[in-house]
């Protein structure tokens, strides 16, 4: 099996880990000590957007954690209404004044907003802002295939990752088959699906838990990691971090994740990207 401790190596040569601490929610106030905590925990990747209005909590941790920026796979996303060549490159300036850091790792087109259709053109900044050497890996967020297929017609590219709402609720196989086919990276949001009812009660996680000795969230979040997704879960609290992040250590077997594959039911928590008018 493949060392899921690992990075994985995006299709433009750049290694990202598999596991990060997501910002979403948590105020700029707080987000220094979560980020402090994660960074401190083991976590190197971390994800915050220029929408979740804690860039300058983030920036504070990552300086403040003794940890060295260039082991910090920082991400972070341009809002919709930065879309268009030049209101992305004043974004993204934006967003590394409040982060405190002269590059990016990897940067974001947060959503399609296919009603604008700047998104090609939004993507070619995001290129060149790579070729400058601001950001190392020009990716996307929420974009199902057709947005994906003409960002490489107007570019001849792929975005390196695209983050998309996944989870056992929500599973998403045939995206992240066609992502794999074109090497486009698969990366989950809200990995844990409790924006309605909730996936940590459900048996077939319950009894994977049991059977390895783990919390029902460790068993879902492997899950992510087993599915071959980068995996983004989110939590204030120290205890919960900690535990995000011990899932090295066990696997599970093909009936386990088969289990928990079959609790798809195609219902989206959040918005659908085909109809996002933002």
């Amino acid at each position: 099996m493949t060392d899921l401790s690992a990075p994985i190596e995006l299709n433009d040569g750049i290694r990202m880990p598999r596991i990060g601490y997501g910002t979403y929610k948590v105020g700029d106030d707080e987000a220094q000590q979560a980020v402090e905590t994660a960074l401190a925990t083991g976590y190197r990747l971390v994800d915050t957007a220029e929408m979740y209005g804690n860039e300058v909590g983030v920036g504070r941790a990552i300086a403040a954690s003794g940890v060295p920026r260039e082991e910090v796979f920082l991400t972070t996303k341009v809002w919709n209404d930065h879309h268009g060549a030049e209101a992305a490159r004043a974004a993204l300036e934006a967003s590394l004044e409040r982060l405190g850091t002269d590059y990016l790792d990897l940067y974001l087109i947060h959503w399609p907003s296919p009603k604008q259709g700047l998104y090609p053109e939004t993507f070619q900044a995001l290129l060149k802002a790579r070729e400058d050497g601001l950001i190392r890996s020009a990716g996307v967020s929420n974009f199902l295939p057709k947005h994906l297929e003409k960002v490489r017609e107007a570019t001849g590219v792929y975005p390196s990752v695209n983050q998309v709402e996944l989870h056992p609720y929500f599973n998403q196989p045939d995206l992240r088959a066609w992502h794999a086919e074109r090497g486009i990276a698969t990366e989950s949001w809200g990995p844990l699906g409790q924006r309605t009812g909730s996936v940590l009660r459900e048996p077939a996680v319950t009894a994977a838990a049991e059977a390895h000795g783990k919390s029902p969230g460790q068993v879902v979040i492997r899950w992510h990691l087993q599915n071959g997704c980068v995996v983004i879960p989110k939590s204030s609290k120290a205890s919960r971090i900690a535990e995000n992040f011990d899932v090295f250590d066990f696997a599970l077997t093909d009936d386990e994740m088969a289990a928990i594959d079959a609790l798809e039911t195609g219902q989206r928590q959040g918005i659908d990207p085909g109809g996002n008018e933002r």
